[in-house]
Formats: C-alpha cells, sequence, structure tokens
C-alpha cells in the first residue's frame, strides 16, 4: 500500500524540502569554488571535475539571474547571499500559500 502526500501540510513540506535542498546546493557550490580557488584542488581529479561541473549546471543559470544586476565588489561576490534570501523569502510565500 503506497501512501500519497494528501493534506496541503504534506505538499507544504515536501516543497520546503526542495527549496532546502538548493539552498544547500548553492552554500556548497560557494565552498568549493572558494577551496578550489585556494588551490586546494586534486590535479586531474575526475571526482571533482564532475562534482563542480554538476553544482556549476545546477547553480549558475539561478545565480546569473542576480549577477545582471549585482556587479562583484572586489574580491567578493554577494550575489549568493542575495539569490538565498531570495530564496528564503519565496519558500516562505511558497509554503504559506500551499498550507492555507
Amino acid at each position: 500500500m503506497t501512501v500519497a502526500a494528501l493534506t496541503r501540510g504534506d505538499i507544504g513540506t515536501y516543497v520546503q524540502a526542495l527549496f532546502l535542498v538548493y539552498i544547500l546546493l548553492i552554500f556548497v557550490y560557494i565552498l568549493l569554488n572558494m577551496l578550489f580557488s585556494l588551490g586546494l584542488r586534486p590535479p586531474y581529479s575526475r571526482f571533482a571535475d564532475a562534482i563542480m561541473n554538476f553544482l556549476r549546471d545546477v547553480c549558475d543559470p539561478y545565480l546569473r539571474l542576480f549577477r545582471r544586476f549585482i556587479p562583484p565588489l572586489g574580491m567578493f561576490d554577494f550575489t549568493p547571499m542575495v539569490a538565498i534570501i531570495v530564496l528564503y523569502v519565496v519558500q516562505y510565500i511558497v509554503v504559506k500559500l500551499i498550507e492555507g
């Protein structure tokens, strides 16, 4: 017997989990970019390249929306912080609308 999400609260929880996973992917992408820029990248590592390519493919389209409007200030790129804050706000609104 399979149990499906029958209540609005279950669907809201599921949507909230999706937002959380995407926010965590952005955090991992930022962290690995910082580590690799410091030279901590193993040379000729297919595994590291595969992870970075996946994270780049998943996170860059969303971050690119904000990079059009927010230029980097020297070495600092505040785009991911703004993008994560916007995701939290959208998550709150969407989950509250679903839950009713």
